[in-house]
């Protein structure tokens, strides 16, 4: 499965796509922290099958120190990020809901900038901003 990071990110927005349309049906009866339970639960078992059953394996002693905070402190903001996701599911409407989540694009570029030394060209920097306002417009109620 060697297929381009551009395939792997349109399969990401897709998924995330029918994340978005999924959850706002099944948090409608359940309170949104029990539903985020639910959900991360199936996706520990299907990253935990895929992860064992792959030709990569898991091997825990190969990841360094460093890799483990930095991949804990990412798990701590998924969660986060989960959390605060299901509350405006359960809350609003699912096409104002998501585009307001997807700022993360924005924010990744801001923050990529910032501490990870990448640079963005004049025309990225015009998406980036084209992106927010597109975000702003899509939740605009109105």
């Amino acid at each position: 499965m060697q297929m381009t990071w551009q395939f792997w990110a349109l399969a990401s927005a897709g998924f995330a796509a029918l994340t978005a349309i999924l959850a706002k049906v099944g948090v409608t009866d359940v309170p949104s922290d029990s539903a985020t339970l639910v959900r991360t639960v199936v996706i520990l078992v299907l990253v935990a099958l895929i992860a064992f059953l792959s030709r990569e394996g898991f091997s825990p002693a190969k990841i360094s120190a460093r890799s483990y905070v930095f991949l804990v402190l990412s798990g701590l903001a998924t969660g986060a990020s989960w959390l605060c996701y299901f509350r405006a599911l359960k809350l609003g409407d699912a096409a104002r809901v998501a585009p307001i989540d997807k700022l993360s694009v924005v924010l990744v570029a801001i923050f990529a900038t910032l501490f990870l030394g990448e640079h963005l060209s004049a025309p990225n920097w015009l998406g980036v901003g084209l992106m927010a306002a597109g975000a702003v417009l899509l939740a605009w109620r109105g």
